[in-house]
């Protein structure tokens, strides 16, 4: 089969395509053949040598996947042809990139009927990240004001429709141009960041941040009291408990997101945005997408 592997770290030029023996399932596992993986930012740190998740290279990225299992092991609850998707856990040994891939059964679910296999395969970390850090550690429900960050990216425009179908008033941050689009995802107030200062909107009980730094200090003054401020960017947070605490907040600080087939099995119908399909031997030009940050949702492989 074809993977993408790399020698080495550095520029998206690392990346390129290679065969290897296709893996076979253990106890508990299916062979995925894959239809789409989805690129995350993560990706390209790890691919860049920002965060050595994987050890030295060779190795191959990817931890998204939806596609058509064609080999079950023992006790795997998926059967030969059933359409999956999900996470490969985190950070793991990576190998989505790739024609085929083993997962564990657990950590799928069955591929929702509206998503096609490039929507689904672009769903899994962010859906899962958005879920477990807003539901599970940020407790979001009906009745709430939950203010988002970056609510237009990968995370952002998922935990947008989450924070929705909770219940939640959802306000967003983003630039005008993605307002609509926003709009169209059910957030109830949009904020242009560059020229509308988000501390003067009503008191919030949730603040999800997908930027940090001085965002998340900012974001704390408008929080109710006892209200949470969960935060995914563990290298610069802005914030900690203790300031939290002489605020009279709450702060969550959320690390790894973990595989789960009964998290996305949770899930409310998503829509998901594509920004770009890729060909799997085109992955430089996904990861340099991914790089650019002016993507509007998510771009994944296909084979």
């Amino acid at each position: 089969m074809r993977v993408i592997t790399q020698k080495t770290v550095g520029a998206a030029s690392v990346l390129e395509v290679a065969e290897a023996a296709k893996p076979v399932p253990g106890p508990g596992q299916v062979l995925v053949k894959v239809g789409a993986a989805g690129v995350n930012p993560v990706d390209t740190y790890i691919r860049a040598g920002g965060f050595p998740a994987l050890g030295e290279p060779p190795f191959t990225l990817g931890w998204d996947v939806a596609g058509t299992v064609e080999q079950a092991g023992e006790g795997a609850e998926f059967a030969v042809g059933d359409e999956v998707y999900g996470l490969l856990p985190f950070p793991g040994t990576g190998g989505a990139y790739a024609e085929y891939v083993v997962a564990n059964a657990s950590d799928l679910a069955a591929r929702p009927e509206h998503l096609t296999v490039e929507e689904a395969g672009a769903v899994p970390m962010v859906a899962l990240t958005a879920w477990q850090a807003l539901v599970g550690r940020g407790g979001v429900a009906a009745g709430q004001r939950v203010l988002i960050h970056a609510a237009a990216g990968g995370v952002g425009h998922v935990a947008v429709q989450i924070a929705k179908a909770r219940g939640a008033h959802v306000t967003g941050t983003a630039s005008a141009a993605k307002h609509d689009f926003l709009r169209s995802l059910g957030a109830d107030e949009v904020i242009d960041y560059r020229h509308q200062d988000f501390t003067e909107i009503d008191p919030v009980d949730v603040v999800f941040d997908l930027i940090g730094g001085e965002y998340a200090e900012r974001s704390a003054g408008v929080l109710k009291p006892g209200g949470v401020l969960v935060s995914i960017i563990p290298g610069n947070p802005g914030f900690d408990v203790d300031r939290a605490a002489d605020l009279g907040v709450r702060f969550e600080l959320f690390g790894s997101v973990a595989a789960s087939g009964t998290d996305l099995a949770a899930l409310p119908q998503l829509r998901v945005q594509l920004d770009h399909i890729v060909p799997l031997a085109d992955v430089a030009k996904a990861h340099e997408l991914v790089e650019s940050r002016r993507t509007t949702g998510k771009v994944v492989l296909v084979p």
